[in-house]
């Protein structure tokens, strides 16, 4: 089973330590929320504070080392105490596009298909007039998915890969993920109006 020996508050504070932008921490505490989500969908309950972790701490160089990311992050986790299993999860995300380092259970392979696809769903939300995901169907998302000027950043071959990663239909990993990150919009919107600049 894997645990994580990082509070919460631990890998926040981590976290935090190397990103100043919010919009980082804005995708840090979205991805956690999905994560933590994933977990117990899939059976793995017991390990929601290991998922989440993963999630919260898988961008944690992006902010200062963009050109190395997913290549400073294990130094950076270790400083700040993590296990091994959180260093591996966090760079695996990277496969293919920064490292070698394969998605090999299935939380890394969930936080790999996950992460990118997040991006494009919250850039879709933002288009919406509630801004939210509460209200968004699948469709309209396949569409976003499918006009390659929006969200551009947002790689559809990494989202693919992901699906194919986890043996999902890309239409599985695209509802669900909705779902994963409507279950966390509220507490992820109340944390950043609470967290100071």
């Amino acid at each position: 089973m894997k645990q994580t020996s990082l509070s919460r508050e631990q890998g926040l504070a981590l976290l935090r330590k190397y990103n100043k932008e919010p919009f980082h921490i804005l995708h840090g505490l979205t991805v956690e929320g999905v994560m933590e989500w994933y977990a117990e969908q899939l059976g793995y309950g017991d390990e929601k504070a290991f998922w989440g972790m993963a999630g919260l701490l898988h961008d944690i160089d992006f902010e200062l080392y963009p050109e190395e990311h997913c290549e400073r992050a294990p130094e950076l986790l270790r400083d700040g105490g993590a296990e091994e299993d959180l260093v591996h999860a966090v760079v695996s995300h990277g496969y293919g596009i920064r490292v070698d380092v394969a998605p090999e259970h299935e939380m890394e392979k969930v936080l790999f298909a996950a992460d990118e696809l997040t991006g494009l769903i919250w850039a879709a939300a933002k288009m919406r007039p509630s801004k939210s995901t509460k209200d968004m169907e699948l469709s309209s998302l396949k569409k976003k998915f499918k006009d390659k000027k929006f969200a551009a950043g947002c790689s559809r071959d990494v989202i693919r890969r992901g699906a194919d990663q986890l043996g999902w239909e890309l239409d599985k990993l695209m509802e669900q993920t909705i779902l994963a990150m409507r279950s966390c919009e509220d507490r992820v919107n109340k944390e950043m109006e609470e967290l100071e600049f």
